[in-house]
């Protein structure tokens, strides 16, 4: 499949805004949203998680930036999890080609599970001012479950990391997001270049589609401060719900035929 028709255009162009939004506000980098739209247009699961992680790259680049801008992305704890993110993604990325394309739908489905249920924001209100620092030790472990999400399932990792920062490093959502999204940046550019050299995923596809979510990835990133932590929550927690419905439809679909 090298090319979109232009019925599949009409909807990825808004699919890929609605991608970006969601990604510059809640950390997520836009995956969650890539991957089930480029399996609707036929890819197998192996090229859509690939091509979906070319797409995270620009868009979590975007968030990176307006965060980077403001001053509201701090520096050595970003340099942790990037570094991390990045190095773990290289290593996780060489594995994703070895597993079937319904395991990784169903490793998905039950990550999606787990998380509607532990993502919460009760910490928020205690830590605005308390001038917490979360341990390195404890950023590295989070951005190494960015790149095993970036590398293996061809996802951002910020549903993952941002319940992980906030309950497990006790950190404010709005930080917490921060830093998701420039750990799933960090990891969604290892991932692609293994994937580059693997031959898998359509690059060209990927970046456009990250380009138009980069937009208003920029936009709603940008607006971060405005949202109420609660609401914030509340959207993580639905987004992970619909995804796990869905990863668990299409991992049913493809393990059937195979019974």
């Amino acid at each position: 499949m090298a090319a979109m028709t232009l019925a599949e255009g009409l909807v990825v162009l808004p699919m890929g805004l609605l991608a970006g939004a969601l990604a510059g506000l809640l950390g997520i980098g836009g995956g969650l949203i890539f991957a089930p739209l480029l399996l609707w247009m036929g890819l197998t699961p192996h090229q859509a998680l690939a091509t979906s992680t070319f797409a995270i790259v620009p868009t979590a680049i975007g968030g990176s930036v307006t965060h980077w801008r403001s001053r509201s992305l701090p520096l050595k704890p970003g340099l942790v999890i990037g570094l991390t993110a990045f190095a773990t993604a290289l290593i996780f990325s060489r594995l994703g080609g070895l597993v079937a394309g319904w395991h990784l739908l169903a490793m998905q489905a039950l990550l999606y599970l787990v998380l509607a249920g532990s993502i919460r924001a009760d910490r928020e209100a205690a830590l605005q001012s308390d001038g917490h620092r979360p341990s390195p030790w404890g950023l590295s472990a989070v951005g190494a479950v960015a790149g095993l999400a970036g590398g293996l399932l061809g996802l951002g990792g910020g549903l993952l990391m941002v319940p992980l920062m906030v309950s497990g490093l006790s950190m404010p959502i709005r930080q917490a997001i921060r830093l998701s999204t420039l750990a799933v940046a960090c990891s969604a550019s290892a991932a692609s270049l293994q994937f580059l050299q693997e031959g898998r995923g359509l690059a060209s596809m990927g970046l456009l589609l990250g380009g138009v979510a980069a937009v208003s990835a920029q936009w709603t990133a940008s607006r971060l401060d405005r949202v109420r932590p609660g609401t914030l929550a509340w959207l993580l927690r639905l987004l992970a719900l619909v995804l796990a419905i869905d990863s668990g439809r299409r991992a049913i679909a493809l393990a059937l035929p195979l019974n």
